[in-house]
């Protein structure tokens, strides 16, 4: 869709331009506040299974995959959290700042380079996440019961319709149904009415962690 692509260049290309000092302000605020880079790249799956990187503002601490197997395997309840929804209420990994991050999304500003380059789109399905290239695709297409192949054959996007609609109160598998249901009805107006919808959600949070 050569519209879509040319509004992913133009919002992406004012996003980066003109929140360039929030940009700087944010990387000072993450160097100062807790050890490590203050940008981080996380391993993703886009459109038709292609392997990209995200850019997102670092909210965690070092080595927290390590530290988010050795919570969930001492204690039942929160890997019985981290199943049905695949995020913590109260992640131990988060820095202090990383909470605000996450709550406001400020977290993924970095991401309008991920547009800016063709890796995603400003609106679509979230980018799966994967721990590693060799990660078998069909243990994604169990965590998306089956719905991986119609997610997959869109570009990812930075807000998406799941946000705008519970964000993290609702199940995985609520989100991955809404994802489905976006490839099917999407339009430009739909994509339009997610943004304006993502922007208050992102100034005033709610059901995000």
């Amino acid at each position: 869709m050569l519209g879509k692509r040319v509004f992913d260049i133009l919002f992406s290309s004012t996003a980066l331009l003109i929140g360039s000092p929030i940009y700087l302000l944010l990387i000072l605020i993450v160097s100062l506040t807790s050890k490590g880079p203050p940008l981080y790249k996380s391993l993703r799956i886009g459109q038709g299974g292609k392997l990209i990187y995200c850019w997102k503002f670092r909210s965690m601490v070092m080595h927290a995959d390590a530290l988010l197997d050795s919570v969930l395997k001492s204690d039942p309840k929160l890997q019985e959290e981290w199943t049905t929804f695949h995020k913590l209420k109260k992640d131990p990994r988060l820095t202090k700042i990383g909470k605000f991050l996450r709550k406001t999304s400020l977290d993924e500003l970095p991401q309008f380079w991920n547009v800016l380059k063709g890796d995603l789109s400003v609106v679509g399905p979230r980018p799966i996440e994967i721990k590693a290239p060799e990660q078998a695709i069909e243990e994604i297409r169990e965590r998306y019961q089956q719905r991986t192949d119609k997610i997959l054959s869109v570009k990812p996007g930075i807000t998406c319709i799941w946000q705008t609609e519970g964000r993290n109160l609702l199940s995985f598998e609520q989100r991955a149904a809404l994802e489905e249901k976006y490839v099917d009805t999407r339009s430009f107006w739909l994509d339009l009415k997610i943004i304006l919808k993502t922007i208050p959600i992102v100034l005033f949070p709610k059901g995000a962690f």
